[in-house]
């Protein structure tokens, strides 16, 4: 397999790392829009498998060419999403298998944000799905770790654990700590801003998909392995836009813990409307109030020799056992900042991310996973990629709660 990676930040970076210890790709080509930035990971990999190269992910042309002149097989974007229609499209040009571990972009509903859908998650995607199917060609979308990993928990849950489902409830915290910063989120601050002031999706087979208020239905959720408890509020998530697709269940959520002073952050953005990415013109120069924030706070991934603690991603089932007995599970991945340090130099929020689209690409590979269309992690089985986790030495958990 010949692999391109678009985007060497944090997470295109902890990628490298990983398959750098893998045997399942021939190649891979690096590639960012600042070239010193892949060049720089592959000086740090000593593996000729990889090489750097430059590319204008905002340009679907320029996508094609790289994908044609490195001959890549499988493209996994690993840059924020609203590059993701470029890229995608590629993709499908070019005829190769393309990997994202965030959708395209919502839109709120223009009259009634608060409660009805205007464009979710991956709609862009999913509404081109029957082309990809009709080519043969595989788009695998929400591959990271929420989406993705946690996804994979729920699949895993349906088939093995349960006879019916209540609810699927991604519950993501941590009790990470970031040193020396007043305000220094551990991802991608784009990403962030967008996924928790945007309406958060919910459904229910009743309903269907609709939206509340941003950081509504708060719930104190205690996490394993020492995190502890910690306070989790609805947020946009493509799990809840995925799962129904292919998880018999009644309902999906996805809560996130941000803490109060998190949150406020969010809030004061919006209200000084530095979360819009609308360009402004500022003495002669266009520039986006968002793309301003994301400059002025530290790179993510740069904060983990400053970072200590434990990320946590997991998907909370409740329902009925195989027995037909009430049963509440948390199937969950935890990263320690130290252990990733240690071992790959990377901080655990990127690590996490990055894990899962190398066990994808892995199975794909192999042919353990196949498809054709625009499909989520779900639509896989989930043994073989629960497998490769343990194999990689790091496992998912499995917490019984009380009914």
């Amino acid at each position: 397999m010949r692999v391109l990676v678009v985007g060497t930040g944090g997470v295109g970076s902890a990628f490298a790392a990983i398959a750098s210890r893998r045997s399942f790709f021939e190649h891979c080509a690096l590639a960012d829009y600042d070239a010193d930035r892949p060049q720089g990971v592959v000086a740090g990999l000593d593996d000729g498998r990889f090489d750097a190269h430059a590319i204008d992910a905002s340009r679907k042309d320029d996508v094609v060419r790289l994908v044609r002149e490195v001959r890549a097989d499988a493209v996994l974007n690993a840059v924020d999403p609203v590059f993701d229609v470029p890229i995608f499209d590629a993709c499908f040009e070019t005829g190769v298998t393309y990997l994202d571990m965030a959708m395209t972009l919502s839109e709120p509903h223009p009259t009634d944000p608060y409660g009805q859908v205007g464009v979710k998650l991956g709609d862009y995607q999913f509404e081109r799905a029957a082309a990809w199917e009709d080519r043969g060609l595989l788009a695998l979308v929400g591959m990271g770790v929420e989406p993705g990993a946690a996804d994979v928990f729920a699949r895993h849950a349906a088939d093995e654990l349960f006879s019916e489902i209540d609810e699927v409830g991604v519950r993501d915290g941590g009790n990470l700590v970031v040193e020396g910063y007043d305000f220094s989120p551990t991802f991608s601050i784009w990403t962030t801003i967008e996924e928790c002031l945007n309406p958060p999706l919910v459904w229910e087979r009743e309903r269907g998909w609709f939206t509340t208020e941003p950081f509504s239905e708060p719930e104190v959720f205690d996490f394993p392995d020492g995190i502890g408890p910690v306070e989790c509020v609805n947020v946009e998530h493509e799990e809840v836009a995925l799962v129904p697709r292919w998880i018999d269940c009644k309902r999906v959520t996805f809560k996130y813990g941000l803490g109060d002073e998190f949150i406020e952050v969010l809030k004061t953005l919006r209200r000084l409307g530095l979360d819009s990415k609308s360009p402004l013109r500022v003495k002669g120069v266009e520039v986006a109030p968002r793309d301003v924030v994301a400059a002025a706070l530290p790179d993510p991934a740069t904060l983990g020799d400053r970072m200590t603690g434990k990320t946590c991603a997991g998907t909370l089932v409740t329902g009925a056992d195989k027995d037909g007995n009430p049963r509440k599970t948390y199937l969950y991945h935890v990263v320690d900042n130290e252990w990733s340090m240690r071992e790959y130099g990377s901080q655990a929020v990127v690590w996490q991310t990055a894990l899962n689209p190398v066990v994808a690409l892995e199975l794909l590979a192999s042919g353990e996973w196949q498809g054709s269309g625009v499909l989520g992690p779900e639509a896989f089985p989930a043994q073989p990629f629960l497998a490769k986790l343990e194999e990689l030495g790091s496992p998912h958990g499995v917490l019984e709660l009380d009914t």
